[in-house]
This record gives C-alpha cells, structure tokens and sequence, in this order.
C-alpha cells in the first residue's frame, strides 16, 4: 500500500521539533507582553514595506491558544513523515516556502488584514503528505478514516469558498490557500519528477558543469577523450547515471535508509568522482 510503513504521531524528528518549540517560545512571549508583540510579528499586506520581516515572523505568532494547538497538533501528525523522507533541509526549506505562499495570497485577496498563525506551512505540509501518501488512512475524531488525498481537498475546497464569499470571520482562507498553492507549484516543480528536478537531471546527463568562480560564463566540459576512449567512457558514464536515478528515485520513496549496503557504495563513488572534477 502507498503508506505502508507509515507512522503518524510518532517520533520527532528535528525541524518538527524545533517548530512547535518555537511556536509555543513565542506565543508565551505573546501572552507575557498581553499580546503587544503580536503588532510586531503579525503581518498586515498593504505595510509589508514598513515590516518585511513579517512575511516570516507571522508564521510563529497566534490568536489564541486553540489557534496554535490544532496547528501544531497537524504539524506533529503530518510533519514527521514527511520531513523524514525529503530530510530535515528539503522540509524546512518548503515549509517556509508554503507560509510565504500564504502571505503573497494574503496580499492579493486580504490587503487590509492582519494575518498569523502556521496555518498556511501546516496546509502545505499537508498537502505535501496527501501527495506522498495519497490513502493513507486520517481519522476523524479518531472514528471515522478518510484518506489523507480526500481530506485535504476538502479542506482546499472550503478554504476556497469561503475566501470567495467572506464566510469564516477571522480565518485567513486565502492565507491557507496561498500555503496550498505554494506548496503545490513547489512539489511539482522541484522534487522528483518535477519540471526544474527533469531539466536539471538533463542538464547534468550532458556532463555540463559550471566550474566555480565563473558567474556570466558558459558551463565547461574537460576536453574530450580520444574517439576509442570516448566511446566506453561515455557507456560507463550512461550506466552509472541510469543507476544513480534509480537510488535517487528510491531514496525519495522510501528514504535513505532504505539503500543496500551496494548502493550507498554507488553514492560514496559519485560523490568522490564529482569532488575529483
């Protein structure tokens, strides 16, 4: 099955952890300045040039203390997993992608009001689990399972239309929908399979190298073998690729841990070929 071996709720792993510690340092910080520092931290669209750094620090600042349970209650279910499979760089790196996402979205549909709360990295990190683990089992009110693929296009489908007709008071919709969006455009076009991921590999399988310090010129190659030597060069270059993608591709399935002892040879061998080059 597509989520065997599957875990929710269990181990923390390292960027999980250190997020909802952040998350909890800062709201008690909320609570010791009753609520002053929110005005600092929360970010309002139209005075993004007078507070930039508020398109980060929103995401780390919440309306009260259910706001900040549910969504770290999400992040601890559904951020683990995820993060244990891309890494704790890739997850980091796309979680913070998703709030900004939710802030541009914020900007274009909620000009005027102010915005907190993890709410649009957690739906991105939801998403990103639905993508990955599309049947895994969610269960509501710990009763009732819905696959994950189904529950987060029902909560895409609400955000959506209560964006559009003003329903939901406070809520920002177009903030989760922003981290949705976001968290999309991100998965399609840069992990595996993606469109940049596609054209980078082709890049790389025409042994284009950018050599270091030569920013505004063209990639180099050494200069080419003799036709003989080219031949079995580029055969054994070809095989190696091909084989490369394949761990690669495992890798991204099943994690890092998955690799034979053969295979993890097969990387300690590129690795040392390319820091040679």
């Amino acid at each position: 099955m597509a989520y065997s071996g599957l875990s929710l709720g269990g181990a923390l792993t390292p960027w999980v952890r250190r997020l909802m510690v952040l998350n909890g340092l800062v709201f008690m910080a909320q609570l010791g300045t009753q609520n002053q520092l929110v005005q600092y931290l929360a970010f309002v669209p139209f005075q993004v040039l007078q507070q930039p750094w508020t398109v980060v620090t929103y995401m780390f600042a919440h309306g009260g203390f259910m706001h900040l349970f549910f969504n770290m209650l999400a992040l601890f279910f559904f951020g683990p997993p995820l993060e244990a499979r891309w890494g704790s760089a890739e997850f980091i790196r796309y979680y913070l992608v998703c709030g900004l996402g939710g802030a541009a979205l914020s900007y274009a549909f909620a000009p005027n009001a102010p915005i907190i709360g993890a709410s649009a990295a957690v739906y991105g990190v939801m998403l990103a689990f639905a993508m990955n683990w599309p049947d895994a089992p969610i269960y509501i009110w710990a009763i009732f399972p819905i696959p994950a693929k189904y529950l987060v296009a029902i909560f895409a489908v609400m955000s959506f239309v209560s964006m559009l007709d003003g329903r939901g008071g406070n809520i920002a919709h177009a903030a989760h929908l922003g981290g949705f969006a976001a968290g999309w455009l991100y998965i399609r076009l840069n992990r595996p399979g993606g469109a940049l991921a596609g054209l980078k590999r082709s890049v790389q399988r025409r042994g284009l190298r950018v050599v270091p310090g030569s920013a505004g010129h063209a990639p180099t190659q050494p200069p080419p073998p003799a036709p003989a030597q080219r031949r079995g060069s580029v055969t054994r270059e070809e095989g190696l690729l091909d084989e490369l993608d394949r761990v690669l591709d495992k890798i991204s399935t099943d994690g890092i841990a998955s690799l034979s002892p053969d295979e993890r040879r097969l990387l300690d061998e590129v690795s040392r070929r390319y820091r040679q080059n």
